[in-house]
C-alpha cells in the first residue's frame, strides 16, 4: 500500500461552510470552501438557510476541488465526510452526497468526527517542519466547542475538560454583538484588540473546577458593563472600542491559558497543539508562543486555512482511516451530537 497513490475526496458541511478537498498520501492537492454570506444580516448562522446553501454549493465545490487537483473522479480511492458534530440539516447534505457518490463510484466511504479532524489537521503534510509527537495535549477552540484533549494516538483520545455552557468562539461573537459589531464578530474583536490596552478594563474570570470551562458568566458581565457605561456616556463604545476589545480578548485568553497550564501540570505533557476556528486568533497564538519561550512548551498551530472549518482536515483523517481499512457503510447517518470518544468506537 505504501507505493500506491491514495486519493481521498473529503467533504465538510458541519455548519455554514461547504468545503471539498482532494488529498494524495497526506498532501493537499486542493481545498475549496464556499462561505455563506447570507447569515451576516441575521447576526448568526440560521440552520435552515445553511442547509439550503449547502445544497446549492456542494456540486460546484466538489467539481472545483477535482479540477484544482487535476484528477478524474475515477482515480478517487475513497470518500471521507463529516458525520458530526454540527447542524443536522447541514450534515445531512454532506452525508447524503458522500454516500451517493461513493455508491456511484463503488468506492469505500469513511466517516469523520469534526473535532478529531481539527486535532489531526496538524498531520497534513507541508505545514511545519515538525508534527506533534504522541502523547500531546490538544485544545480545540471554535464557535461550538472548547475542549482540552489528551491525544495518545491518532484514534485514542481522552477529553480532559470541556465547556459547561458557551464555547469560546460564541463568547467572542456574542461580545462583538454587544458592541454592535457585525457577524462574525470574533475576527473584528481580534483586529481592534491589537490596537488597545488589554488591562484598560477588568472582567471576572469564572471559577470552574478541574479542566472544564464556562463563558456564559463572562458574557453576562460584559453585557452589564457595557450597559452601565453607555448609560453614563452614549459614545462609550465608539470612544473605547480598541481598549474594550483588548480587555475582553485578554480575559478570554487568560481563561484558556490557565486551563492549559493546569493540564500541563497534571499530565506532565508539554507538547501543545491547538485547532478550531478560534486558533486563528492572533492573541491566542501570541500567548502560546510566549509559553513556548517561558515554560519550555512545544506548541503547534495549524496553517490559517486549516484552522477554520475545511475539508482538508477531513481528508487527513480519511487517509489515516483508509490505511487502517476503517470504513463505514451506506446505512451511516449524520449525528448532530458526536463526541470524540464515540468516534473511537469500532464500526
Amino acid at each position: 500500500m505504501e507505493n500506491k497513490s491514495i486519493y481521498i475526496l473529503a467533504i465538510e458541511s458541519s455548519c455554514d461552510d461547504t468545503s471539498a478537498a482532494v488529498l494524495c498520501n497526506k498532501k493537499v492537492l486542493s481545498n475549496v470552501t464556499a462561505t455563506q454570506k447570507i447569515h451576516e444580516e441575521y447576526g448568526g448562522v440560521v440552520p435552515e438557510l445553511a442547509s439550503r446553501a449547502h445544497q446549492q454549493n456542494i456540486v460546484p465545490v466538489v467539481h472545483q476541488a477535482l479540477n484544482k487537483a487535476n484528477i478524474d473522479k475515477k482515480l478517487i480511492s475513497a470518500i471521507a465526510f463529516t458525520r458530526g458534530p454540527g447542524l443536522m440539516g447541514s450534515l445531512l447534505v454532506g452525508t447524503s452526497f458522500a454516500k451517493s457518490l461513493a455508491l456511484g463510484l463503488d468506492i469505500p466511504l469513511i466517516e469523520v468526527n469534526h473535532m478529531q479532524a481539527h486535532i489531526l489537521a496538524h498531520f497534513i503534510e507541508g505545514q511545519n517542519d515538525e508534527m506533534p509527537e504522541f502523547p500531546f495535549l490538544a485544545m480545540t477552540i471554535s464557535g461550538g466547542h472548547t475542549q482540552v484533549v489528551l491525544v495518545k494516538d491518532f484514534f485514542d483520545m481522552e477529553i480532559l475538560g470541556e465547556t459547561l455552557d458557551d464555547a469560546v468562539g460564541e463568547a467572542f461573537d456574542k461580545s462583538a454583538k454587544i458592541l454592535g459589531l457585525p457577524y462574525p464578530g470574533g475576527p473584528l474583536v481580534d483586529k481592534y484588540a491589537r490596537e488597545g490596552n488589554p488591562k484598560a478594563f477588568t472582567f471576572p474570570k469564572p471559577k470552574v473546577v478541574g479542566l472544564n470551562f464556562s463563558f456564559s458568566g463572562l458574557k453576562t458581565s460584559i453585557l452589564y458593563f457595557i450597559q452601565k457605561e453607555t448609560a453614563k456616556n452614549p459614545n462609550f463604545i465608539k470612544e473605547n472600542i480598541a481598549d474594550i476589545c483588548a480587555s475582553i480578548q485578554f480575559t478570554i485568553i487568560n481563561i484558556l491559558m490557565d486551563k492549559l497550564k493546569k493540564a500541563v501540570k497534571e499530565t506532565g505533557i508539554k507538547q501543545i497543539a491547538i485547532g478550531g476556528g478560534v486558533s486563528a486568533n492572533s492573541g491566542i497564538r501570541e500567548a502560546l508562543k510566549m509559553a513556548e519561550k517561558n515554560k519550555g512548551w512545544k506548541t503547534f498551530i495549524p496553517k490559517f486555512e486549516y484552522c477554520t472549518d475545511n475539508a482538508a482536515m477531513i481528508g487527513i483523517v480519511g487517509q489515516l482511516k483508509y490505511e487502517k481499512g476503517n470504513f463505514t457503510n451506506s446505512s451511516v447517518s449524520a449525528k448532530a451530537r458526536y463526541t470524540i470518544t464515540q468516534a473511537e468506537q469500532p464500526i
